[in-house]
């Protein structure tokens, strides 16, 4: 990374917010829609099936909101289920991409974006014909946990900088 974007890295001023959250008890089950849920170091998402093995770059997956739209219109849907695409939670207001080797908080948890979040086979499937395709680009970010605690809907997402 050049030295000269350091800084510009560093500043992101927006700062989104938290509107869904869901864990899946079991594998192949769709996700449920909770309010709030709390985050292991080692787990991930307590009381989703899917906990990552710790330090794992996908303990969690998110998803930017404004996207949903996105993926609807281009299957020509009004709109679309976060539930749908198998992600663990949804933010609003801030951009995702922004995230990626940063750490930013959520309510008390302190997360890492490690890679993008690609979509599987699956999407065919839960979106119809074009699925797949109409979520790449639009996949998300995938997170390992830093520092645990609980989330809740509406907290706020912003990067986290060590110096704060």
């Amino acid at each position: 990374m050049a030295s000269s974007l350091t800084p510009l890295l560093n500043r992101l001023p927006q700062q989104g917010q938290l509107t869904w959250i869901g864990l899946r008890p079991e594998r192949g089950q769709p996700p449920q829609s909770v309010s709030e849920a709390q985050i292991h170091l080692e787990q991930g998402l307590v009381g989703d099936h899917f906990r990552g093995r710790p330090g794992s770059l996908r303990q969690i997956t998110l998803v930017q909101q404004e996207h949903l739209s996105v993926v609807a219109a281009l299957l020509g849907q009004a709109s679309l289920d976060p539930a749908l695409l198998r992600r663990n939670l949804v933010v609003r207001g801030i951009n995702l991409l922004a995230l990626k080797d940063q750490r930013f908080a959520i309510g008390e948890v302190i997360l890492e974006g490690t890679r993008p979040c690609a979509p599987c086979s699956k999407m065919e499937t839960a979106l119809g014909p074009g699925g797949f395709n109409a979520l790449r680009g639009h996949g998300g970010l995938c997170a390992r946990v830093v520092q645990p605690g609980w989330i809740r809907v509406g907290d706020p997402v912003r990067l986290w900088l060590e110096a704060q």
